[in-house]
């Protein structure tokens, strides 16, 4: 039985946080070994894009907080400091599920100050994660939205959306749907190594015929660029015409940004799988989150040409310009096989 095996600990030493946060109870199962799910009881779906972001919407839904993905890049990771959990391991295997999420969603959609504004999923912790096919949320959260007249977009790197397609071409016939697919890393052994709880490339490229074969557009995020690792120029080409070839509308493209606590946690794997590059990466981020400008020009301009090589620029810049700020402009004189610029210490 699905539910065979599992066991209740409402004893949990992060309790304090968890409590915060509505806590139900806590399961581990079998099926998901070293996990633990912390079921609890969310007061609302919706939440507030700050005002002065640049992002394209104002309101998202994020059903989970942590990701069986284990991503080592994610950004979302320090969120989960913020219910006494750490965000290392405790990110990859204490999952928060927001199991009343889609009966709160329709109350706020239901009010009259609701004026049926974008809602964007998968923008803190993907939502087709494999804890969504224990949990099943997506579905009622999708028919809350187009029922309620509320366009959506839903970002993923979780083959599981095929699942859920069919849903998504009804909903499409009654509010504007938009699927993206997360898929920065042509190289699966180094896709294994940095997203070990994703699907694999081939996979994701299986993903985005489907939702072509569906009837809807899919974008796909390059995103992020890995400094060193995933920068090359025939990288970035050989994987831009996969996805081109699996039928892609466009492609978003920009580097790795490295916020609080992520990052000491992903150094701390590059220190491991990568001891050379340290120093390198030392030099590129010194004491911040994001990459310097001249390396945000060089990449723009070794990536535009193969974009459009690829057909795969519609949309992609505009998008590009949002997600990386005014910074971001080509820089002259860059050559295609060139590294990116030397940077020094900070």
């Amino acid at each position: 039985m699905r539910w065979a095996g599992q066991t209740l600990d409402v004893d949990d030493g992060a309790l304090p946080g968890l409590e915060r946060a509505g806590l139900v109870r806590s399961v581990a199962t079998p099926e998901f070994e070293g996990v633990t799910f912390h079921e609890v009881l969310c007061k609302s779906a919706l939440s507030r894009v700050p005002d002065g972001s640049a992002l394209p919407f104002r309101w998202s839904i994020n059903p989970m907080r942590g990701c069986l993905h284990q991503c080592r890049y994610c950004f979302a990771r320090p969120t989960h400091e913020y219910l006494d959990l750490d965000a290392g391991r405790d990110f990859d295997s204490q999952i928060v599920v927001k199991v009343n999420v889609a009966a709160v969603l329709r109350r706020e959609l239901a009010r009259r100050s609701w004026k049926r504004e974008p809602v964007a999923l998968g923008t803190n912790t993907d939502p087709y994660q494999r804890a969504e096919g224990r949990y099943r949320l997506m579905p009622a959260i999708i028919g809350a939205l187009a029922e309620s007249g509320t366009p959506l977009s839903i970002l993923t790197k979780g083959t599981l959306l095929h699942r859920d397609l069919p849903l998504l071409g009804l909903a499409a016939r009654q509010v504007p749907v938009s699927v993206a697919v997360s898929l920065a890393i042509g190289d699966p052994d180094l896709q294994k190594a940095i997203e070990p709880g994703t699907p694999s490339p081939a996979a994701r490229l299986d993903l985005i015929r489907a939702i072509r074969e569906a009837g809807l557009e899919p974008h796909v995020m390059v995103a992020p660029v890995i400094p060193y690792l995933t920068d090359g120029k025939r990288d970035l080409d050989e994987l831009f015409g996969r996805i081109a070839a699996a039928g892609a509308h466009s492609v978003t493209v920009f580097p790795m940004h490295l916020r609080g606590s992520t990052r000491g946690w992903f150094l701390g794997w590059l220190a491991e799988a990568h001891p050379a590059l340290v120093r390198r990466y030392r030099q590129l981020y010194g004491r911040g989150a994001y990459v310097p400008a001249e390396y945000k020009a060089w990449l723009r301009a070794r990536v535009d040409p193969l974009l459009d090589a690829h057909g795969l620029s519609q949309g992609a810049r505009e998008q590009a310009d949002r997600a990386q700020g005014p910074a971001a402009g080509r820089a002259p004189g860059l050559h295609d096989d060139a590294r990116p610029p030397a940077l020094t210490l900070f």
